[in-house]
């Protein structure tokens, strides 16, 4: 009897480390592939049907190495549709005042921009008070949709004062970063900005821009940019995808005394 207990459990030992190595094949085979742009992002993985007679494995097996590959962000999957190549999420610091497109150059991905909308508009009380102008005086607003390799990323909405929001958008700017407008062509630099980072769920018009379900989540910044002398010129809300992006900054410690 105590013999025949010994066999089972270590039987059942051995299968369950035989389980282990056959799912943790499959989810490496599947991520080199993902890696090695076999598999792209926003294509569809083949079926369990298919995975089940290629790796000659069981169904359960395929799940389990299908949950892995979604724990690692590298794959979603899209009820009643399947599971498909999700997009890597990319990292922003947060070390230095910088523009999209200078973050997405710095990080390897080809940015662009469509235009949404440009137009003069009444300052409500949060634009006045970031702009450091009276309610309802004329600013220009600017509406974006920012993307990273084709892919939307961000949603943004800019207010300017009027004399140089009226120069900025009589530029394309598809392909003329604000920031390097002001600084470049209109000798307006760029000094410092305070910056605010919450979460939120994803409005209509921010989830119609950005091609996610309403309530997505979403990372909303204000950001005020200011030039010499303290002076506003440039206030933006921002709406970055959650499932998309990521923020880093490095944090030091004060030291007590």
């Amino acid at each position: 009897m105590p013999n025949f207990m010994t066999v089972r459990r270590y039987n059942a030992s051995m299968s369950g480390a035989q389980d282990s190595l056959l799912y943790s094949r499959v989810e490496t085979v599947l991520a080199s592939e993902i890696d090695d742009g076999d598999l792209r992002v926003g294509e569809q993985l083949p079926t369990e049907d298919r995975l089940i007679a290629r790796f000659g494995v069981s169904r359960i097996t395929v799940r389990r190495a299908i949950q892995n590959l979604v724990n690692r962000g590298l794959v979603e999957i899209r009820r009643g549709k399947g599971t498909f190549v999700a997009a890597p999420k990319i990292t922003q610091e947060l070390r230095e005042l910088s523009g999209f497109v200078e973050d997405m150059h710095a990080l390897g991905r080809k940015p662009t921009a469509r235009v949404i909308g440009e137009e003069i508009v009444a300052a409500d009380a949060t634009v006045a008070t970031q702009l450091a102008l009276t309610k309802g005086e004329r600013v220009v607003r600017i509406r974006r949709v920012r993307l990273a390799d084709g892919i939307p990323l961000s949603f943004d909405e800019t207010f300017l004062p009027l004399e140089i929001g009226k120069k900025v958008i009589a530029n394309n700017l598809k392909v003329e970063p604000i920031f390097s407008l002001l600084e470049r062509k209109y000798d307006v630099p760029l000094i410092e900005a305070e910056y605010k980072l919450d979460a939120v769920e994803a409005e209509p018009e921010v989830a119609a821009a950005l091609k996610v379900k309403r309530r997505s989540p979403i990372f909303r910044i204000e950001r005020t940019s200011y030039s010499t002398g303290g002076r506003p010129v440039d206030y933006e809300r921002l709406h970055y995808r959650g499932d998309l992006v990521r923020f880093a900054t490095r944090l030091v410690r004060r030291v007590s005394r």
